[in-house]
């Protein structure tokens, strides 16, 4: 078996593997609460994963695809009946802005597919790819966020340590 094709002896990887996950594992939205556990569970998976495999040789991509001109929102989207009112004020604008952008995603899928090779071949892939401008600027406003929510609340994080701890023994 040649180098490239040897990989984890329960898979047929090779060296580079660029796995789909979503922007959604990064950022969350309202009214996508389980979407978005399940995807920051995958999240962890492969960059755990991604560690673990290192030392063999195997690298691990998570591709993070922004808004695409694809069938997500169209047909291929199932969609639930409304149960409780009180959420429409809040999924009613999530809703029509996704059935009234469907066709004007920024995203050209067959760009994604041509930047996905070019990770796969690469020598040293990213742990994470996102894909188009919209990905780029959701997740950079999710971690800036988290940075300025972790700041702020620092003092009351460090002050959780014991009195004695990080000096030496």
């Amino acid at each position: 078996m040649s180098e490239r094709r040897w990989g984890l002896p329960w898979s047929g990887w090779s060296t580079s593997e660029a796995l789909p996950v979503a922007t959604g594992g990064l950022v969350t939205m309202p009214g996508l609460s389980f979407y978005h556990g399940s995807k920051f569970a995958v999240e962890g998976i492969l960059e755990t994963l991604g560690k673990e495999v290192a030392g063999l040789g195997i690298h691990v991509t998570a591709v993070e695809p922004g808004s695409f001109r694809t069938d997500w929102s169209g047909r291929s989207m199932t969609r639930t009946p409304r149960l409780i009112a009180d959420y429409d004020e809040l999924f009613e604008p999530l809703r029509a802005r996704r059935i009234h952008g469907r066709g004007t995603q920024p995203g050209d899928p067959d760009k994604a597919a041509a930047a996905v090779l070019r990770i796969v071949a690469a020598h040293q892939p990213p742990t994470r790819l996102l894909l188009g401008t919209d990905a780029l600027r959701l997740i950079q406003a999710g971690r800036d966020a988290f940075e300025h929510n972790m700041q702020a609340w620092a003092d009351l994080s460090a002050s959780t340590d014991f009195d004695d701890a990080g000096r030496p023994a």
